[in-house]
């Protein structure tokens, strides 16, 4: 990944610093994002830190903006950000829920991927990769509109996918089980975690996809 810009959002959650610290050991630049988010947090020179309000495709585009001034170029987004909430069946579901769950799992993607798009096809042979969950494909009851959410982020990608293919874009996404992060554990103290997916596997994964080895990988769901 020498020589590659990549855009990281929610780059220090529980699957972020993950991602982060694959992407530069694998040498590339990385620009990590989030709400909160300081330069120190990596102690790495190819690391910059910009912390940033997604909600919106104004604050998106700033972002975008913001990092190409500072590292030149996005070859990579790697969007990672993402909420759970479980409001009971969809004929429980409140508003409040539904939306939360469309505004942060649907559309932060389409405000960033809007405001990065323009760069990355400048690259030719850019990378867009999205995190979702297995339950966009496998949905279970009470939890329905996470899983819409996740689900048309799965339409989303793929369309992408062939969108850009014209100059050799490649998106794909990844739907991981229950992942093995600080925040899943504290929400579940007497699960089983001996099955729970790894950060550093999904990472690994990531990195794989946006590199050499991923170039004829594209609207896969993974």
């Amino acid at each position: 990944m020498k020589n590659k810009v990549v855009l990281i959002t929610g780059a220090n959650g529980g699957l972020g610093n993950a991602v982060t610290e694959a992407f530069l050991k694998a040498g590339a630049t990385v620009a990590g994002a989030s709400r909160q988010i300081s330069q120190d947090e990596f102690k790495n020179p190819n690391f910059h830190a910009f912390p940033a309000e997604l909600s919106t495709l104004a604050a998106a585009k700033k972002l975008a903006e913001d990092v190409v001034q500072r590292c030149g170029k996005i070859d990579v987004l790697v969007h990672l950000i993402g909420a759970f909430a479980a409001a009971g069946t969809i004929g429980e579901t409140d508003d409040a829920t539904w939306q939360k769950m469309l505004d942060l799992n649907l559309n932060s993607t389409f405000h960033v991927v809007r405001a990065v798009l323009p760069h990355i096809r400048k690259t030719r042979g850019g990378r867009i990769l999205a995190i979702g969950s297995r339950m966009a494909v496998e949905p279970q009851r009470g939890i329905g509109a996470y899983q819409v959410s996740k689900s048309a982020l799965v339409a989303l990608i793929r369309t992408l996918a062939l969108e850009n293919k014209d100059l050799g874009i490649t998106a794909n996404i990844v739907l991981p089980d229950t992942m093995d992060t600080p925040a899943n554990r504290a929400a579940m103290p007497k699960a089983d975690t001996s099955k729970w997916v790894q950060p550093a596997a999904v990472a690994d994964l990531l990195v794989a996809l946006a590199g050499p080895a991923g170039v004829a990988v594209s609207s896969a769901v993974i």
